[in-house]
């Protein structure tokens, strides 16, 4: 089939200091502002953000021959050391991102280049690695685990390489039920592209907007429609990888003991192996039908053992999370209800699609009720998923009221969830209260196994100070309790450079030890993404 280009999806660009549509960023509702003074006391609004124009950045360390070169690759258009440009790949959207761009100084990359081809991202890494210039892959920028920070490491200067002209359906197997998507392809564009066949690949995080279809592989991301579809890295049956030392290309059949899976060596790697270039996915047929329905319970833990029952039963929702009281009241507030706001009480979204839809709903329902659920009808989760992309919003405007908001996750056993809960709970109130803030943690449940749950934590935080030197030490902290409580650092967010120092607790040193192998082999000079996932790593002398 000929290549598919799916652009009349596209979002458009995000604003560079914030979350995405400028046009949708909206003030507080009425209802949270006058809840947020009963949960964090007085606010102090802070000084306002710098603008664009005003943004303090060092001259580029490129070249005129650097430059020269990566545009003899993707041609003199495609490489663009401007200011502006700089400035949009200067990171990805964590909190503490967006706080360093409201600063009038900021580190940013020393140019942006936008290959268009396979063929020339692996040339641009040839033309990096022989001028001793570090590469951070950049997709939608959505990373809020620092992985697209813009350091050098050891080079003497960093690029962007921003894959957003790799869009496209590239393969359509409609009987193998196949798709090969190229890595720059957002998700909005996947999905256009995938229903003009009747298809969808059915992969929603919240970055679902912007974030593309190699990030969802590098950072093996898991979407809210887990519980039906799995998460990405079970979707993903292929990949096309160039790396500074050559071509990857794996995933020949739906099976296969020829050796260890080097598919999944490739799945979370974030950049520090090559750049992801293609992935082929598994697609089904897009849902005709879908069905809400919400619960109530009386509190997390009858919630969580409801939820519980639907994982270890199967064949339960398309989507089912459960909020915690303080989310709920959060949520409640949004739209306005604040008296049910001031109640206790947890809750569930639930969604199905596709066939079964009246079998497996009775059969959820009644393992929610006898874990004390109450249904409570379809309107809070219609309201969840139309909204459901739009959290991210909040956020920029509680930093604008001067709200501290950031999120975390994790995962862990059914049996070891609420001890986890407890502990990053502990971890996040007592690291605010001894620097003089006064905070409220909210978690939700997402996504489900048999075997256990992650959760999801949302802080807000009443910071009287520089908020990045408070948050700092209490990010530590609370990674530090995640691991000594039996939790992974991350579910679904990755590591970047964020979590970097906390892997080898998780994987160990021997674990730490043969990335760093992999990565000495196919980037020998230490290029691609320094200091990500695995931290700062000697690398081979330079050639020649």
């Amino acid at each position: 089939m000929e290549q598919e280009n799916g652009r009349g999806a596209d979002a458009g660009p995000m604003q560079w200091n914030g979350w995405g549509d400028p046009a949708k960023a909206h003030d507080l509702p009425r209802a949270v502002r006058a809840l947020l003074p009963l949960l964090l006391g007085r606010l102090r609004r802070p000084p306002a953000a710098v603008e664009l124009d005003h943004v303090r950045i060092a001259d580029s360390a490129l070249t005129a021959d650097d430059l020269a070169s990566f545009a003899a690759v993707v041609g003199l258009g495609e490489v663009d050391a401007s200011p502006e440009a700089r400035i949009r790949h200067a990171g990805g959207r964590s909190t503490p991102d967006l706080l360093r761009r409201r600063q009038p100084g900021q580190q940013v990359p020393d140019a942006v280049v936008r290959p268009g081809s396979h063929d020339e991202v692996r040339a641009c890494l040839v033309v990096a690695a022989d001028r001793d210039i570090a590469v951070i892959p950049f997709g939608g920028g959505t990373s809020v685990v620092g992985a697209l920070d813009p350091e050098r490491g050891a080079h003497h200067a960093v690029v962007s390489l921003d894959l957003r002209r790799l869009s496209g359906l590239l393969q359509l197997d409609e009987v193998s039920g196949e798709a090969v998507l190229a890595a720059g392809t957002t998700g909005p564009e996947a999905e256009a592209l995938l229903s003009r066949h009747g298809l969808e690949l059915g992969h929603y995080p919240q970055s679902f907007r912007y974030a593309t279809i190699g990030g969802f592989a590098a950072a093996r991301s898991s979407g809210q429609n887990s519980a039906g579809y799995g998460r990405f890295d079970t979707m993903v049956t292929g990949i096309r990888v160039a790396t500074p030392t050559g071509d990857v290309e794996l995933g020949r059949s739906p099976g296969s003991a020829a050796g260890p899976d080097l598919v999944r060596l490739f799945l979370g790697s974030e950049g520090i192996f090559g750049v992801i270039t293609e992935v082929r996915v598994r697609v089904h047929p897009v849902p005709k039908d879908r069905v809400f329905e919400a619960w109530s319970f009386p509190d997390f833990a009858s919630g969580a053992e409801g939820l519980r029952r639907v994982a270890q039963q199967g064949g339960g929702p398309t989507v089912i999370r459960l909020s915690d009281e303080a989310e709920t009241a959060v949520s409640l507030a949004q739209v306005g209800r604040i008296g049910k706001a001031l109640a206790k009480g947890a809750s569930v979204v639930t969604v199905y699609e596709g066939d079964g839809i009246g079998e497996r709903r009775e059969r959820t329902a009644a393992l929610l009720a006898a874990a004390g659920g109450t249904s409570s009808g379809q309107g809070a989760a219609e309201d969840w998923l139309s909204g459901r992309f739009d959290g991210p919003y909040l956020r920029d405007s509680l930093l604008d009221a001067g709200v501290f908001c950031e999120t975390l996750e994790t995962a862990t056993t059914w049996a070891n969830l609420h001890a986890l809960r407890t502990a990053v709970t502990d971890a996040l109130r007592t690291g605010f209260a001894d620097a003089g803030a006064k905070s409220s943690v909210m978690c939700h449940v997402s996504h489900i196994y048999p075997t256990g749950a992650s959760l999801y934590f949302t802080v807000l935080a009443g910071i009287r100070s520089d908020p990045l030197t408070v948050w700092e030490p209490v990010k530590a902290r609370t990674n530090d309790a995640i691991l000594a409580a039996g939790g992974t650092i991350s579910h679904h967010h990755a590591v970047g450079r964020d979590h970097a120092p906390w892997l080898a607790q998780e994987i160990g040193e021997t674990g730490v030890r043969i990335l760093a192998a992999v990565k000495r082999e196919l980037d020998p000079r230490g290029i691609m993404n320094p200091g990500a996932v695995i931290g700062a790593q000697p690398h081979t002398e330079r050639i020649g």
